[in-house]
């Protein structure tokens, strides 16, 4: 039983090594492709939403720390948001079908963070009718 806690908590240390790892990555490619905009002196809508991918990818992580878990739905948007960028990017000179599949996989990531929300929202109600009638019955002994 005492090993399995020491890896649990090794498990979770390095977890959270990872994670900053990830928040340092993330911050130093934001500041170079900032630094990038600022010498080409052009802002174009795909290194917006780079930049958006960016921050999302630094809330997820912080939210991580704050709550020890990641909700599913963030992924799913940095994941839209990826997908996205492409059609920007590629849109121009590119043949059609490849921005119907695209758009194709944002809708059905779309409807997975809506369903995901729902799920959430659901569980989250069934909580607390569980609470009501577990302080219910208390109340009646």
């Amino acid at each position: 039983m005492k090993e399995n806690k020491w890896l649990q908590q090794f498990i979770w240390f390095s977890e959270g090594v990872i994670l900053a790892a990830i928040a340092l990555a993330t911050l130093f490619a934001a500041f170079m492709e900032l630094e990038r905009i600022i010498m080409v002196q052009v802002v174009d809508l795909s290194d917006l939403f780079l930049l958006f991918i960016y921050a999302e990818v630094l809330g997820m992580v912080g939210i991580f720390y704050r709550d020890k878990r990641i909700p599913v739905t963030l992924p799913i948007i940095i994941a839209i948001t990826a997908l996205t960028r492409m059609i920007v990017i590629q849109s121009k000179g590119f043949d059609g079908i490849n921005i119907i599949y695209e758009a194709s996989g944002i809708l059905l990531l779309a409807v997975s963070a809506y369903i995901m929300t729902m799920k959430d929202k659901i569980s989250l109600s069934k909580i607390k009718l569980r609470k009501e009638a577990a302080s219910e019955e208390n109340q009646e002994q």
